[in-house]
């Protein structure tokens, strides 16, 4: 059972980076949403070098990847994404970071680790960097303020459902090998929730639309966003899933202390690094075939 100093721990935690993100989202600049998601990145590489690290230790191996190498190519990941750097400029510059890193292992770790480090370098950033690169790039959208709202309002209220639900209900295991707590109640619950959550989302926005305010107002029909909050939630959870593997394999329950009652950044943020690019590919689709805008 979770203790009352526990829970009350992750509520303002939670407030405050949620009070954060709402701030940016509807008041700061781009350079200020990249900066931040920057910051959150750097932060869930470290972690993610150090579970990498304890994994490789389990298996009798030293993991070899760098902390500089992974703070430089975290940081050129958002680099490349500003306004003044082509789309073009994105694979070269995770090109030369890999090779980097290979050469870097190549003369310096033992020859059965060179692959392996390598990848798991290379992994790193298209797990956690890359995902959330995706976040100001969305924000910048002609309607980005509500896309960006409407994944994190999903992604969060699905969590605090499956959560909760799931501690007063849950009795069918949904993975126990990756994570032993999550139950099929609590899944059920966090689609219910993201779905609820959604169309609050969307009614806010058309009330605000209807006084002149389009800041949260949306263009498609109303079942396309509940279908795509269900979406955004499966790949959340999967997310999770994912990240309850990695931590498993390294034989630890969080990836960090950084945030009081939630663990680590990387617990934080593990279900936005799957949920952000699914939202990015629906764009693109929608864009591509002329579907129009959100």
């Amino acid at each position: 059972m979770y203790s009352c100093d526990w829970t009350m721990k992750r509520i303002l935690t939670a407030i405050v980076f949620a009070a954060i993100v709402f701030a940016l989202v509807f008041f700061g600049q781009l350079w200020m949403i990249t900066l931040f998601a920057a910051i959150i990145a750097e932060l869930a590489a470290y972690e993610y070098l150090k579970l990498a690290a304890v994994g490789a230790e389990t298996h009798g191996a030293q993991l070899r990847i760098p902390l500089w190498w992974m703070t430089l190519g975290t940081a050129l990941a958002f680099v490349v994404t500003l306004p003044n750097f082509p789309v073009e400029a994105q694979l070269p510059v995770l090109s030369a970071l890999t090779l980097a890193l290979f050469a870097w292992n190549g003369f310096r770790s033992p020859l059965i680790q060179v692959l392996p480090d390598t990848a798991q370098g290379l992994f790193g950033l298209i797990y956690i960097a890359y995902p959330l690169t995706l976040v100001p790039l969305i924000w910048k959208k002609e309607d980005g303020t509500a896309l960006v709202i409407f994944l994190m309002v999903c992604v969060w209220a699905g969590d605090i459902a499956a959560l909760y639900v799931g501690r007063a209900f849950g009795k069918h295991k949904l993975a126990p090998r990756l994570s032993p707590g999550k139950t099929w109640e609590g899944s059920a619950a966090s689609i219910v929730g993201s779905v609820i959550a959604a169309f609050l989302v969307i009614y806010i926005g058309d009330v605000l639309a209807s006084r002149g305010n389009l800041i949260l107002h949306t263009s498609e029909p109303m079942w396309q966003s509940l279908l795509l909050a269900a979406v955004l939630n499966i790949a959340a959870q999967l997310g999770d899933l994912l990240e309850s593997a990695i931590k498993r394999g390294a034989g630890v329950k969080d990836s960090g202390t950084m945030l009081p009652g939630h663990g680590g950044m990387l617990d934080r943020i593990d279900a936005l690094l799957l949920a952000a690019p699914v939202l990015w590919f629906v764009l693109i689709l929608k864009d591509a075939f002329g579907m129009g805008r959100f």
